[in-house]
């Protein structure tokens, strides 16, 4: 029995022509890192990572210089990056009641920081007639999941932005689940900060992200980790200048030459026209669960308002057990639980019981829409 993957928004598979390649090239040829050393290999790595930030730079429409994408492990340590070195007591943030623990289990590690949710619909939408009345006079961030790594529901970036701007907020946006898989221009969302993962929508390997900041923000943060950068080392302090302030110890050279081979398809196939060929598969998806009585859809049946990540809900049954025979029985490859997002399943009535979350990818075909749908028809029947 052949496997469907159907766990894009963990982590996407499988990945590009090229960047397992471009990754074993690196180790197998090049092996130097970067910033310490003036030889050939050292320098090819050094620009290699540079076309990586001016991709990312590029891709996202952010205005300011390329030194401003900092490299990351990943999403999660961009927004911790962000948090932990921002707010601190006496500081006000808002969130939405929509996010993941990548964001609410920072908040709560800050004693003597407040934070107000925005309430969301059942839909996973922001009540956005209760965000004027939220803030406050010491409100120094807005974190906001631009869409639900739960149910696909994508919010309006723009209006939260706006709405930052008029009050002199920091405006920091999770792009997990909509970098590659959704257009996102940083200077119309007005945006302070950008957290992307590299192995999600961008198709790259996992340990590899990146943070895109204003200048007004890099120089508000605390840096997390302070080390050897390569840069200043006549001086204990930390770099004042970007990236390096940001970037203490080696960085990830294997996933920074992933990414960028990832990014050369992304680009090359088109943000826009992979948007296209998901949506038309999540309308798919939609359309062929409708008429199922036993599956309950979590969010929106509007495609143009979200991604491709599909939760359901099988009302009086075992969602675990469910998901389990999704795989034993017929191959398919899903998440079930409450995907580190406690709160959105709240929002959405799914907590405690969690649900089946599909998650669709570049990859993904009709024929494996189709399996899926037959699937959890003859699941929620029998």
């Amino acid at each position: 029995m052949q496997s469907i993957y159907l766990d894009n928004a963990a982590t996407s598979f499988p990945k590009p022509a090229g960047v397992s390649d471009s990754m074993k090239r690196y180790l197998d040829c090049v092996g130097a890192t970067i910033n310490r050393s003036v030889y050939g290999r050292a320098q090819e790595a050094g620009l290699e990572t540079l076309a990586l930030r001016e991709v990312l730079a590029r891709l996202f429409h952010f205005p300011e210089p390329a030194t401003h994408v900092v490299l990351t492990p990943g999403a999660t340590f961009g927004l911790n990056l962000v948090i932990k070195g921002l707010l601190r007591p006496g500081d006000h943030c808002i969130v939405s009641g929509m996010e993941h623990n990548a964001v609410m289990r920072p908040l709560q590690q800050l004693g003597g920081v407040e934070f107000d949710r925005i309430p969301c619909d059942s839909e996973g939408f922001l009540q956005h007639g209760a965000l004027e009345g939220l803030f406050r006079p010491n409100t120094r961030l807005f974190v906001l999941a631009h869409a639900s790594n739960v149910c696909g529901s994508v919010q309006d970036a723009a209006a939260v932005g706006a709405a930052c701007a008029r009050h002199g907020c920091f405006f920091l946006l999770d792009g997990a689940q909509t970098a590659g898989h959704y257009p996102i221009d940083f200077a119309a969302l007005r945006l302070s900060a950008l957290a992307v993962p590299g192995h999600k929508g961008l198709l790259g390997p996992s340990g590899i992200g990146a943070l895109l900041l204003t200048d007004e923000l890099a120089a508000s943060l605390t840096p997390l980790v302070a080390g050897g950068t390569g840069s200043a080392s006549d001086s204990e302090l930390l770099p004042p200048y970007l990236p390096d302030r940001l970037e203490s110890g080696t960085p990830n050279l294997p996933g920074i030459y992933g990414l960028r081979a990832a990014l050369a398809f992304v680009e090359q196939q088109g943000v826009e026209r992979l948007r296209r060929h998901e949506l038309a598969l999540c309308e798919r998806f939609l359309d062929g669960i409708a008429p199922l009585s036993g599956v309950r859809l979590c969010g929106t049946r509007e495609p143009g308002r979200r991604v491709g990540v599909i939760s359901v809900d099988l009302p009086g049954r075992d969602n675990a057990e469910a998901a389990f025979r999704l795989e034993q029985e017929f191959g398919i490859l899903t998440r079930c639980g409450l995907h580190c997002a406690p709160a959105a399943h709240r929002s959405l009535g799914t907590f405690p019981q969690g649900t089946i979350r599909f998650s669709l990818g570049f990859a993904n075909t009709e024929q494996d829409v189709d399996a899926a749908v037959a699937a959890l028809r003859a699941i929620s029947a029998g």
